[in-house]
């Protein structure tokens, strides 16, 4: 017998007591919890969401919606890159008109191909005020899972307050569930057994959001 003729004969036989017209799981679990904490304005959920990105050691930028292309040079010069990995659909008004080579988002790049890379430049799909995280679905204008995982500078663009809610279950509200999520909460960082805080360890070291309003 099987790892797997094992396992799903436990499963039967702890079923084997359960009517086959027993209540179906989103029925039967009670789900009354609270899905925001208080009562926020827009404004000050966006201050929570920037207080708590950078509580995580993001470093938050906020700015008009005509000022984002400035902004965006702006930290790539201060960054000193060459090269800026732009995913495909990434609004055109958020990148400066030159002075920094523009890197696709292709499926065959390689690993190496992608260190090499200076910075990157994403949307979002929704950021959550009350844990400080950014989330990313691969939509247009976010790309692949890798790209924001192996450059080691990540600006990530968040429209206030269209994109911001309170609340993990806001959030998920607004996510397709068969869409493949990343979940960013400040830079990558990983602690060893003395708790000496290393960043960049699996993911970016530097994350730069800019809040456009």
């Amino acid at each position: 017998m099987s790892g797997r003729e094992r396992v799903l004969g436990r499963v039967r036989r702890a079923l084997a007591d359960v009517p086959r017209d027993d209540r179906p799981y989103e029925r039967a679990v009670v789900r009354g919890y609270l899905r925001v904490h208080g009562e926020l304005t827009a404004a000050q959920t966006v201050d929570l969401l920037a207080e708590n990105l950078a509580d995580y050691r993001a470093v938050v930028h906020r700015c008009a919606a005509a000022e984002t292309a400035g902004v965006v040079g702006r930290l790539l010069a201060e960054r000193g890159s060459s090269s800026v990995l732009v995913p495909s659909g990434l609004d055109e008004d958020w990148l400066p008109a030159g002075g920094v080579e523009r890197v696709a988002d292709r499926a065959e790049s390689t690993p190496r191909e992608l260190d090499r890379v200076d910075s990157v430049v994403t949307g979002c799909a929704v950021a959550i005020a009350e844990t400080g995280t950014i989330v990313l679905d691969g939509s247009p204008g976010q790309g692949r899972r890798r790209i924001t995982l192996v450059p080691d500078h990540h600006i990530c663009v968040v429209r206030v307050p269209d994109q911001v809610v309170s609340s993990v279950p806001q959030a998920l509200e607004r996510l397709v569930p068969d869409r493949p999520s990343t979940w960013i909460s400040g830079p990558s960082a990983t602690s060893d057994i003395e708790l000496d805080r290393v960043e960049g360890v699996h993911g970016p070291r530097t994350l730069e959001v800019v809040l456009v309003r």
